[in-house]
């Protein structure tokens, strides 16, 4: 391709080749990464304008950026819309664009590497035709606008069930779920998966091939006819009801709206239009987005890798946080004396690697680097040390002082301690320096958070390195200082304590949990309490000062030996990982309300000591730490929005 480019355009490299191919190479100035500002859609327009009046053999779409093709719309701008008809005026210009690319005489094709998000999946879907680079950096395809409370406003929702069909599509629609490029090839999503050696070769070949442009066939071409849609529209909303029955996120059964009344085109739907800038639930969801990227960003500044992770302690926390990294890409070497304990982290191991790899190769590498270390050689030669043995802190004492000297001089040791003092498990090390607490959440797998608590001596330059390590780990990082708790389960105790004395007094466990998922979170305290485990309760209490005053009912289940999910028994009977509840009453008025407020008052109270640096932060650290409702932005939040004046409680 020649090294001048054709059109004056700041975000946009325009080039020819030979075959008179047109080559627009996206370059988003000041950005690490493409996103579909006002801006950038003002440019393709003005690329189709100079295709339009000099007709190219063909136009190939491609990214500049060396890490990704288009992460999406811009966020902000969306977050910016304040009114129905700026909403509708933005639609309107991306709507109005992807259809005249759609539209074209000459054939165009987009070229994907790296994140293909929202927008940016949706400019693809217009082109003829679509190739994804199969290896580094790997195509990743998905519209997530669902996950904060929109809808793919340019044909996404019209392109994608005609191209791959109602099933497949409404999949990624409503839960904003990924395709890799072997994945998208398989569902016809893209028409080819392709290594980046080949890509530039394989693009011009297959914009000039005369290919017919894809279409789904069979059973799913029906499917779209709109005498059918609204029976395939019912059944995803009873799969809707089922995980969000409290129809607490409006913008799936949106969706399902523009798709099967709308053809897909949300110009055609006021309501839904004035939605974008008048409900909460999409402001909260673009906020936890945000918290989410200010986490990632603590993490960002990358020092030296971590290649060897060497975890003490295969019970279960031990055991997925050593397959977790394992399965980021680390080495790692899990120590424990009990052999049985060995066996059976690794075998829980190949669950989690059998589930989220894609192949059997992978799958292969992930079991080679998760080394049982019966004998615990993997020690001295571990770039970070992670003790997650019993909760007991002479137990740990001891441990240091016999692998302390065992471990490399620029090694990290850290402890998964949920509840002691990060001060008082540093003492009597030769280099508290590089001690460090990483308390992780259960299940490893699911929670997205870890706790960072900066060790008593620690540089800052080691406080970074763990963060990166962190984020290395696909996990979110929050700095947090030593406290009592620390921030999560400072603010988790008293709010299952409130719920424990709720039961106390007469209120069903059954009832509780009803009232505070229908207020909001994912599972209620009394269900969450049984999943954590009611000994780690009991300890948390006392750790908050709490023991002198344990509810009845925990002391109860205590003193039988029911610990919850993982006894079978606690406040549930556990049948296959499933708590049977029974049916609940109708919860008293103003219970959840009562219920929460423990919760948040312990958030501002870690605020207002420091534990956690801000506001933000201590939203974040909740909503990622406990899952408390994203939809209400965070108990700090929805204090300021909904309940102003703080319940004082005795």
């Amino acid at each position: 391709m020649p090294d001048s480019y054709l059109l004056p355009l700041r975000h946009i490299q325009v080039t020819k080749d030979s075959q008179e191919i047109l080559w627009a190479g996206l370059d988003m100035v000041h950005s690490t990464v493409n996103r579909l500002s006002t801006q950038m859609l003002s440019e393709l327009n003005q690329l189709l304008d100079y295709a339009h009046e000099v007709p190219p053999a063909g136009l190939i779409i491609y990214s500049a950026k060396t890490s990704s093709f288009i992460v999406g719309a811009d966020i902000d701008e969306f977050a910016a819309l304040d009114t129905p008809e700026k909403s509708k005026s933005l639609i309107q210009q991306g709507w109005t664009l992807f259809n005249r690319l759609a539209s074209t005489s000459y054939p165009t094709l987009a070229l994907i590497h790296g994140h293909c998000l929202g927008g940016g999946l949706e400019l693809a879907l217009a082109c003829r035709y679509r190739l994804a680079v199969s290896d580094k950096p790997a195509a990743k395809l998905g519209l997530p606008e669902v996950k904060l409370g929109i809808f793919p406003a340019w044909g996404g929702i019209q392109r994608l069930p005609a191209l791959i069909g109602p099933s497949a599509a409404l999949d990624m629609l409503l839960t904003g779920r990924s395709k890799s490029a072997r994945q998208a090839q398989h569902l016809g999503l893209v028409d080819a998966s392709i290594p980046q050696r080949l890509a530039t070769t394989a693009a011009a070949k297959k914009l000039l091939s005369g290919d017919p442009v894809r279409r789904v066939r069979g059973r799913e071409r029906w499917l779209n006819h709109a005498l059918l849609k609204p029976m395939v529209a019912h059944q995803a909303r009873k799969t809707l009801n089922k995980k969000d029955p409290h129809h607490h996120y409006p913008a799936p059964r949106n969706i399902l709206t523009l798709w099967t009344k709308h053809k897909g085109n949300p110009l055609g739907d006021q309501r839904i239009i004035a939605q974008l800038t008048q409900s909460p639930v999409t402001r909260n969801l673009i906020r936890v987005y945000h918290l989410q990227e200010r986490l990632k960003q603590l993490g960002r500044q990358l020092t030296d890798d971590l290649p060897h992770v060497h975890v003490i302690g295969a019970g279960v926390m031990g055991a997925d946080i050593a397959a977790w990294c394992t399965l980021q890409g680390c080495r790692v070497t899990l120590h424990d004396t009990d052999i049985s304990r060995l066996a059976a982290a690794k075998a829980s191991a190949h669950r989690l690697f059998k589930r989220r790899t894609r192949s059997a190769y992978e799958q292969q590498q992930c079991l080679d680097n998760f080394i049982s270390d019966y004998n615990g050689y993997g020690v001295s030669q571990a770039d970070i040390v992670i003790e997650a043995i019993v909760e007991d802190i002479q137990a740990k004492h001891a441990l240091y002082q016999s692998i302390e000297p065992q471990m490399k001089a620029d090694a990290i040791l850290a402890t998964n301690t949920s509840s002691l003092s990060i001060m008082e498990l540093a003492q009597g090390l030769q280099q508290p320096q590089r001690f460090v607490g990483l308390h992780f959440f259960n299940p490893v797998a699911f929670m997205p958070l870890v706790e960072v608590i900066q060790g008593p001596q620690q540089t800052r330059q080691q406080h970074q390195k763990i963060l990166a390590f962190i984020r290395s780990i696909g996990k979110l990082p929050l700095p947090v200082k030593d406290h009592p708790g620390f921030l999560v389960n400072a603010v988790l105790a008293p709010y299952m304590l409130a719920a424990m004395r709720a039961v106390d007094e007469g209120t069903t466990a059954a009832t509780i949990d009803y009232a505070l998922e229908a207020f909001g979170m994912p599972m209620g305290p009394l269900e969450l309490a049984d999943t954590v485990g009611l000994d780690i309760i009991r300890d948390a209490g006392r750790q908050l000062g709490m023991h002198h005053s344990l509810p009845s009912c925990l002391q109860s289940h205590l003193d039988k030996g029911h610990l919850g999910k993982k006894t079978g028994q606690g406040f549930y009977v556990w049948t296959d990982n499933q708590p049977k509840k029974g049916t609940a009453a109708t919860p008293p008025e103003g219970l959840a309300q009562q219920l929460i407020q423990p919760l948040i008052d312990a958030t501002s109270e870690c605020v207002r000591l420091g534990v956690v640096a801000d506001d933000d932060l201590a939203d974040a650290g909740v909503i990622f730490g406990t899952g408390f409702a994203p939809f209400l932005g965070g108990p700090l939040r929805w204090q300021r929005t909904h309940r102003p004046d703080p319940i004082q409680t005795s």
